[in-house]
Formats: structure tokens, C-alpha cells, sequence
């Protein structure tokens, strides 16, 4: 290099260099220059605020570098721009610009975060559009990041967020990573209420990407500013939290048990925390958006962004959708007790509008599949509160007294009415189905129906059966990613056509089931007075899940056959669960096992899922961890399902068998001909149940498909986006040609956030009411003492260590042979680990809830409803499960936790 080359290289490098600032520097820049996000930080820096150091690559050396590169968008469409820049070189002047700054901020690890120039304003906030790469810890790492970085501005999913506008130029802020203890977010304005005097904080361990992402549970605070008393404190149970688990990649990890019950902010870190929002809020005139870490003990602010969005629609007090007249309005009795388990606890927005899809084209057909000729108004036959979905009980029960057998309205208020509801003054709003000529009309109805039913039942689960079968094989051979969306359209519309046969054939015997346990209950309390409840309870004869059962049996079964094959039995073993599918697959002797035993297995049992109707939540076929580990559950302990719900003998079993001899010869038949007919109305729906499950697996199948298209394409910026998607949207994308976003608005995916993410804050509802519920009921603190009452639905007593489970797929490998099993509420998918527990607690439930159920087949303890116990008991806590009284007491407490 000549003299005059190498003056020209060095003003040239000073004038990269010229490009890189510091943020919080002497110099002021225009946001057009650092981007929404620099100009942020710079001016919380400024402010004396503890924003970590960073450092700003601005529009202007982004712009250096096209020119530099030969980079031009005119011509290029959006993805070959990306393209152009992740496979380019960034000129050497601009490179040592940016190493430079790394080495002034002592080569840190860092964060390298996309600052376009109209993010985080007034207008739009573009969170999330373009990316961040944390964790990056060297000079290579960090120029590779950059150009991600860069490339972003013409990433799909920002491309859609800005329509048809320009893309502008975009900075790129390196900043000090703050491997934090504890993140969030805190809004100076309540998104609920639109209350400012109230800051409502939401608290994760870890990295805050897990809680933005929705990936992770948080606490919620809501903290008066004035006074910085903390006004609500809604402390979670946190099973997992998001950390670097190795440079520069962000992982799940699992949290330390002593860590997940207990409060993740103390009262002094929360007072400073909002004493740091109020700094914010007032240096900006306005409300804030506010993104903090903390990190051994001290607070450091990470973003802050003006409010854009308004506040929630009000909370409602009704799941009507549309005010009723009066005496309804406030008279109608509502429940989410026992229907069908797979609408159980709170949905994302996909799964309600995936139910409201279910209610107006599927719901009548079930109904009148059962023998109900008039099916009424499908819009108020459910409704929605607070993310949960209820069944008007109210109108069922008086669309259901068309039939003679269910004129009587007191069975079906009685089964849906949990303790909270007192029905001593309960009127059915709706009155009772007219006995005019309508009336009879239905009552004919209702008896053809029925006899049909009796005489055609069992043909039926056969041709179920046979159907799931067929179309779980016909699935497995199609490639949905090959479909056109035509074609796609058309694979939706088959499916759903099997998901309406598949519930309207699983109806009936769900309700005779019913209809025969409420006959027998009248006949055990008419005919055989104390003993009758414990024929109940003793005989088998309420609701067994038998099929759900034999499940468990059958996950059993494969850990014999693991057991009994060393090779297979090393890789089942080793490494983390969610492993063992791929690397038996890629193994000759697992591979054998896979094709033997996997796949037969999940044939038949593979549908199920936790929440079944809650689309996003995967099926065992879409990732069998959890069966990977109840297998290795059952290999340690060496337990067999055959002895468990053989070997327990009662003598009250042969007391109720006694006192049905005891009975005349008709009373006995009658009695016995109803036992029979409601165990074999039980016996058939569970195996009706599976195919019932199983159609909407596939029709989950094909809405992951529009999902990984509509990610390609920029509408969805993760797939976990999924969740925030309207049903009818999905069935109106596959119905045309329509541009995905003009279907799938970016407003709309941020409303059904937002709106998911406040529910979420937000105390579950109770399981019934009458008329309205103020949420703020539930607002209650658990109380104190050792001991919690709550309803015993199965009975005996067990002594053991309490194991809070909260997320099955991270968890399950946890729960220990003879723990005492405490969690909200459980479900199908719970039931292989009733046979090691020694007893079993919930939140939520009641007699004839699956907890209550399975822990009766499987002769466990249990005690449902106490509304408290994953809040006020601990893992390792003994305690003694009385399900005869309904009690949970601590007899000796875990170890305290260390943190306020």
C-alpha cells in the first residue's frame, strides 16, 4: 500500500468508525440515525437511569455498508435482499469499527439487538419484528450477529408488519448481556383496567425471552406507585425458565424445585423497581412499556417503549356473549365440572374459537344424536369467561327435559353444581320444555332414539373404532406439506367431517352414562340407604375410565418389553427425554423396538394430549417425551399396574356386595340390570372417547400446516404464534385465495397476546356460579395453617411426600413411587401416574372429575376441590391424605424457602 492509499484507507476507516457511537456519550443523535431502540436507551442513559453499556452501529454505517457490499433493494424482492446480506462479507473498515467497540466494552459477552428507525415509537412499536441474538461472546460471533441483525429489515414477518411502507435503514444496538436471575416486563398503565395508578408487573426467573415469548410462567404484582404497597400478588408455581446453556444458545432449562413456590421479587425489589418505572414514565410525559432484568441483586433497565395499545375490553362479568333479559342474565347456572375433560382449564385464543367452532356446527348434532329433537339456540348453549369454557347448564338441562327421563331437572343441576353453588333457591330460568304437542313429539323422539341406542351401541364403537383407525393410517401416508391450499382446504373440510361424526357418535353414551349413574344413585339411596354409597364408590360402577386405564397398562407393558432389551434400555435411559425418539430411530436395535412396539402403541393410544381440545397442546404422536418418561418411571420402580388394581381389598366391598343380596329378587335384577347398563355405556364411551380425541388431532394436524406457511410467509413470526389465531380465520385462509395478511392481521395476533396474557395473570374462575362473577371474588389469599379442607371422592387415608406437579412433560420424571400427587386439576393423560402415587390432591375437581374417577379405580386416596393446595402445600412436605373426610393435613413441612 502506497502512502497516499494508506491516509485514504485510514480516513475512510475514521469515518466508520464515526458511525459507531456510544450510547449515553457526549454526542447527541437523532432517532433517524440510532433507531427506536438506541435512541431509547441513549436517553434512559442520559437520564442516569442503570441501562447497560452499549454501543450503536447507526443507519448511517448500515448504510455504508450496502454501498460498501454492492448491495442495492431496488430490484430485489424482500428474501433475496435477506439473502444477499447473511451471505456477504462486511468490509474490513466497517468490521474493525464494531471489533473496536466490542474491546472498549472489554469484550463482554453481549446482546445484539435491531434498532430500525420507527420502532418503539408513539405509532408502532415493531416489538419483535426484527431480531436480537443474545449471548455472543467473541469477534466472529458478533459480526455474524450484526448481519442477522441488518438482514431482519427485510425479515417476513417485518416485511408484513409495515404493509406496503418503505423499509427505511436500520441501527444495531451491542449491549453488556445481563444474565439474569429474575426479568420482566412492567406497564405504567394497567392493560386491563387502563388504570395509572396501578403498575402491574409480571415477574419470570431467568431471561425475560421466555415471558415474552409466552413459554414461561411468571408472577404477577400489581403495586400502587404512589405508595409502592403491592396490591395483588398472584405468586406461580415456575417449572421452567429460559438461560444461555451454552454461547449463544437460549434454552428451556428446568427450575431448581426450591425456587418454583415462591415469590421471584421481594416487597424492597419491587419498590425499586417501580421507583425506577416512575423515573421512566415522568422522563417521557407518558405511559411506559418497560423491560428490566435483575442480576445479583441489581436492577438494570433493558427497553423501554411507549404504550400503544389500549387498554382490554372491560372485564366481563357474564360468559353470555350478549346481555339477556334479567331473571337469565342473573339467573342461569354455569359449569366447566365434567364436560367431557377435554375443554378443562384455561385455552389459548385458538382453542376457544376452535370450541365456538365446535358449539355452532357440531354441539346440535350431539345433542340430538342423544334423543333431544329440539336443540335449541347454539349461541347460548356455552359460553366463555376469563379463558374458560362453560356449558350453560340452565339450557341444557331444559333442552333435556324433553326427555321423560330427564324431566326432572335436579339430576342435571345437581351433577353440574360444584360447593361453591347454592341451589336452595335456584330457579331454571328457561323453565321446563313445554308438554304440548311439541312435548310429546319429543318424548316419541327421545324413546325411538333410546331404543336404538340400546340396540345398536356397541355396532357403533365398532364402526368408531374401526373409522379412527382407518383415518389415522389414510394421515400417516399423506404429506400435508405437498397439498396446495386448495388441497389443503379440501383435507381440512374431510377432517372436520370425521371430527363432527366422531362427537356426534361419542354423545350418546356420554349421556346415558350419566342418565344410568344418577338411576342407580336414586335406587342405592332408595333401596339400600348407607350401603348404597359405598356400592357406588366400591363397585366400580362410576364413570371408570376403563380405557384410560388400560392405557396405563399398556405404557406398562412397553416397559417391560424395554427392560427386557439392554440396548434399548441404555438409550431409553440416557440422555434428556426428549431425545429418545430420534436417537432410537437412528439406532438398528431401537429402531426394531420403534417399528415392533412404538408404533403400534401409538396407534392406539398416541391422540392423547393434556386439554385434548386445546389445539396447541401436542398429542403423544407429535412428541412422546412424556410417555418416554413413564417408561422410565415404571423400569426403576419395577411396579406392575395388575398388582396395583388387584391386590387392594376392602371389607366395604363385600358389605355393599352383601347388601345387594339382601335385596327381593326384581329389586336385585332391576339394580343389577341398571350396573350393567351404565358400565357398559361407561365401558363404550371411553373406547369411543379415543376416536373422539383422535379427530382432532387431525384437524390440529392441518392447522399446523396454515401455521408453518403462514411463518414462511411472515404472518406468524414463531409458530408458537399459532396459539393467538382465530379457528375461523384458518377455515377462511383454506377457503380461498385471500392474502394471508389481509386474514391474519399483526393487530389482531397482538390483541389475542395481550388478551391471552391477561387472562393468564387473572385467578381461575370457579368451576360453577349462577348468574355473573365479579373476578375479583377469586382474589382471595390461601389460608393459613396446616391443614386443607376439601371433598373426598375416593376414600381411605395415605401418609406421604408431597410432589407438586404442574407441567406433565417437564415433571413427570420427578414424581417418585408413594408421593403424594399435588396439581390443579388432571386429566387423561395423568392417569399411568396414578399407579405409583400414594394419594392424590387438587385445586379444582369433584366427584365425578378425573382425579376422582382414576384414584377410585385405582383404589388411591384422594382429595379434590380444595381450591389452595398447589399454593399452600410444598414439595416435600409429609403429609396425611384422608379422602374419607376430605382432608389434607401437614403432619411435618419441607425445609423453608429462602427467598420473600
Amino acid at each position: 500500500m502506497t502512502g497516499t492509499e494508506e491516509a485514504a484507507y485510514v480516513a475512510v476507516s475514521a469515518a466508520a468508525h464515526d458511525l459507531v457511537v456510544v450510547l449515553g456519550g457526549p454526542r447527541r443523535y437523532a432517532q433517524e440515525s440510532l433507531g427506536g431502540k438506541g435512541a431509547r436507551l441513549d436517553e434512559l442513559i442520559r437520564a442516569g437511569l442503570p441501562v447497560p453499556a452499549a454501543y450503536c452501529l447507526t443507519t448511517g454505517l448500515f448504510e455504508r455498508f450496502l454501498r460498501g457490499s454492492g448491495l442495492d433493494s431496488a430490484g430485489r424482492d424482500p428474501g433475496g435482499m435477506r439473502d444477499a446480506i447473511l451471505a456477504s462479507e462486511i468490509p474490513e473498515d466497517i468490521a474493525v469499527a464494531v471489533l473496536d467497540a466490542y474491546a472498549a466494552l472489554g469484550w463482554p459477552r453481549v446482546a445484539v439487538r435491531s434498532s430500525a428507525g420507527r420502532e418503539d415509537s408513539a405509532a408502532q412499536s415493531f416489538a419483535g419484528q426484527h431480531d436480537t441474538v443474545l449471548d455472543v461472546c467473541d469477534g466472529h460471533a458478533l459480526l455474524e450477529a450484526v448481519k442477522v441483525c441488518w438482514a431482519s429489515l427485510w425479515s417476513d414477518r417485518a416485511v408484513a408488519y409495515r404493509a406496503d411502507a418503505d423499509a427505511g435503514a436500520i441501527a444495531v444496538v451491542i449491549q453488556r448481556m445481563i444474565p439474569a436471575d429474575v426479568a420482566g416486563v412492567l406497564f405504567t398503565r394497567d392493560p386491563i383496567s387502563g388504570r395509572t395508578d396501578r403498575f402491574v408487573v409480571d415477574a419470570c426467573l431467568g431471561l425475560g425471552e421466555g415471558l415474552v415469548a409466552g413459554k414461561v410462567t411468571a408472577d404477577s404484582f400489581v403495586v400502587d406507585p404512589g405508595s409502592r404497597d403491592v396490591v395483588e400478588r398472584t405468586v406461580r408455581y415456575k417449572i421452567t425458565k429460559c438461560a444461555v446453556v451454552r454461547p449463544g444458545v437460549v434454552e428451556l432449562v428446568k427450575v431448581a424445585e426450591a425456587e418454583r413456590a415462591i415469590s421471584s421479587l421481594t416487597p424492597a425489589q419491587l419498590s425499586e423497581l417501580v421507583e425506577l418505572a416512575v423515573r421512566v414514565r415522568d422522563h417521557y410525559g407518558a405511559e411506559q412499556d418497560i423491560e428490566w432484568a435483575l442480576c445479583d441483586g441489581a436492577l438494570h433497565l433493558l427497553q423501554a417503549r411507549p404504550i400503544t395499545a389500549g387498554p382490554v375490553r372491560a372485564a366481563t362479568v357474564s360468559p353470555y356473549a350478549e346481555p339477556q333479559p334479567d331473571a337469565v342474565q342473573h339467573g342461569t347456572l354455569w359449569s366447566r365440572m365434567d364436560i367431557g375433560e377435554i375443554f378443562t382449564g384455561a385455552m389459548t385464543p385458538l382453542g376457544l374459537s376452535f370450541a365456538h367452532h365446535y358449539q355452532y356446527h357440531v354441539h346440535g348434532a350431539c345433542v340430538r344424536g342423544a334423543g333431544v329433537r329440539d336443540t335449541g339456540d347454539p349461541s347460548v348453549q356455552m359460553g366463555y369467561f376469563q379463558g374458560y369454557v362453560y356449558l350453560n347448564v340452565s339450557y341444557a338441562s331444559y333442552l333435556l327435559s324433553q326427555s321423560p327421563a330427564m324431566r326432572d331437572q335436579r339430576d342435571a343441576t345437581e351433577r353440574f353444581a360444584s360447593e361453591e353453588v347454592d341451589l336452595a333457591s335456584y330457579r331454571n330460568p328457561f323453565g321446563s320444555y313445554s308438554i304440548g304437542p311439541d312435548g310429546w313429539r319429543s318424548a316419541l323422539f327421545w324413546l325411538r332414539t333410546a331404543g336404538a341406542e340400546l340396540r345398536d351401541m356397541r355396532k357403533r364403537t365398532v364402526r368408531m373404532v374401526e373409522a379412527r383407525r382407518y383415518e389415522y393410517d389414510r394421515a400417516g401416508r399423506i404429506r400435508l406439506g405437498e397439498l396446495d391450499r386448495r388441497e389443503l382446504g379440501i383435507e381440512m373440510r374431510r377432517r372436520l367431517a370425521h371430527f363432527h361424526d366422531m362427537h356426534v357418535g361419542y354423545m350418546p353414551y356420554f349421556l346415558y352414562a350419566f342418565g344410568y349413574h344418577d338411576l342407580l344413585a336414586q335406587l342405592c339411596v332408595a333401596w339400600l340407604g348407607d350401603a348404597g354409597e359405598r356400592l357406588q364408590n366400591r363397585l366400580k360402577t362410576d364413570m371408570s375410565n376403563l380405557r384410560t386405564v388400560e392405557c396405563a397398562r399398556e405404557v406398562w407393558q412397553l416397559a417391560q418389553v424395554v427392560r427386557d432389551q439392554p440396548r434399548v434400555l441404555e438409550i431409553v435411559r440416557s440422555g434428556a427425554p426428549s431425545d429418545v425418539s430420534a436417537r432410537l430411530r437412528a439406532d438398528a436395535a431401537g429402531s426394531e423396538f420403534w417399528a415392533a412396539h412404538m408404533e403400534p402403541f401409538l396407534r392406539e393410544n398416541g391422540v392423547h394430549a393434556h386439554q385434548e381440545m386445546e389445539l396447541t397442546n401436542p398429542r403423544w404422536i407429535d412428541d412422546p417425551t412424556y410417555v418416554f418418561q413413564l417408561i422410565r418411571r415404571y423400569v426403576d420402580d419395577g411396579c406392575s399396574i395388575d398388582d396395583v388394581l388387584e391386590s387392594v381389598h376392602d371389607a366395604r366391598d363385600d358389605e355393599a356386595a352383601a347388601a345387594v343380596r339382601g335385596l327381593s329378587w326384581p329389586k336385585r335384577r332391576v339394580l343389577n340390570g341398571v350396573i350393567w347398563l351404565y358400565k357398559t355405556c361407561s365401558s363404550l364411551r371411553e373406547t369411543a372417547r379415543v376416536s373422539m380425541i383422535g379427530s382432532i388431532w387431525l384437524v390440529r394436524s392441518v392447522v399446523y400446516e396454515v401455521a408453518d406457511r403462514l411463518l414462511e410467509t411472515g404472518v406468524l413470526r414463531s409458530v408458537d404464534e399459532v396459539a393467538y389465531l382465530d379457528f375461523a380465520d384458518i377455515l377462511r385462509y383454506l377457503a380461498g385465495e385471500q392474502d394471508p395478511r389481509e386474514i391474519f392481521s399483526r393487530a389482531a395476533l397482538e390483541e389475542g397476546k395481550r388478551i391471552s396474557r391477561n387472562h393468564g395473570r387473572m385467578p381461575a374462575p370457579p368451576l360453577s356460579f349462577l348468574g355473573e362473577w365479579d373476578i375479583t371474588r377469586s382474589v382471595e389469599p390461601p389460608p393459613d395453617g396446616a391443614r386443607l379442607d376439601g371433598l373426598g371422592t375416593s376414600q381411605g387415608r395415605a401418609v406421604g411426600r408431597v410432589r407438586i406437579l404442574d407441567d406433565l412433560a417437564w415433571q413427570a420424571d420427578e414424581f417418585q413411587a408413594g408421593e403424594i400427587l399435588v396439581t390443579q386439576y388432571t386429566d387423561s393423560t395423568w392417569t399411568p401416574l396414578f399407579a405409583v402415587a400414594a394419594g392424590i390432591v387438587t385445586d379444582i375437581g369433584s366427584m365425578l372429575s378425573h382425579s376422582s374417577i382414576v384414584s377410585r379405580e385405582f383404589r388411591v386416596p384422594a382429595v379434590v376441590n380444595t381450591k389452595y393446595a398447589t399454593r399452600v402445600l410444598k414439595t416435600g412436605d409429609l403429609v396425611v391424605v384422608d379422602g374419607d373426610r376430605g382432608v389434607v393435613e401437614v403432619i411435618e413441612p419441607a425445609d423453608p424457602p429462602g427467598r420473600g
